[in-house]
């Protein structure tokens, strides 16, 4: 995973096992049952959005695959319901 930064707006590069990579930027980090995850967007002219497992490190942070369906259901659930919010 790459990050780069483009004014106040953080793009990463997502890089996948099969060489296919892509840049998202960083909707936000928000917590869902004591974890904390992290919303991306693909920049690719598409509305998709990626949800992944996050954690900082010592000099980044790691992006975590969320392989139960069911957290990833609630994760969805919390993230739709966090954009509903208004501002």
């Amino acid at each position: 995973m790459a990050q780069k930064k483009y004014g106040d707006d953080e793009i990463i590069t997502l890089e996948f096992d099969n060489g296919d990579s892509f840049e998202c930027g960083i909707i936000g980090v928000f917590e869902c049952e004591g974890k904390d995850y992290i919303a991306l967007e693909a920049l690719d002219g598409t509305d998709d959005v990626y949800l992944y497992g996050y954690r900082e490190n010592a000099d980044d942070f790691d992006l975590l695959d969320i392989e139960d369906e069911q957290t990833f259901n609630k994760v969805a659930a919390e993230f739709e319901s966090l954009m509903d919010e208004p501002l």
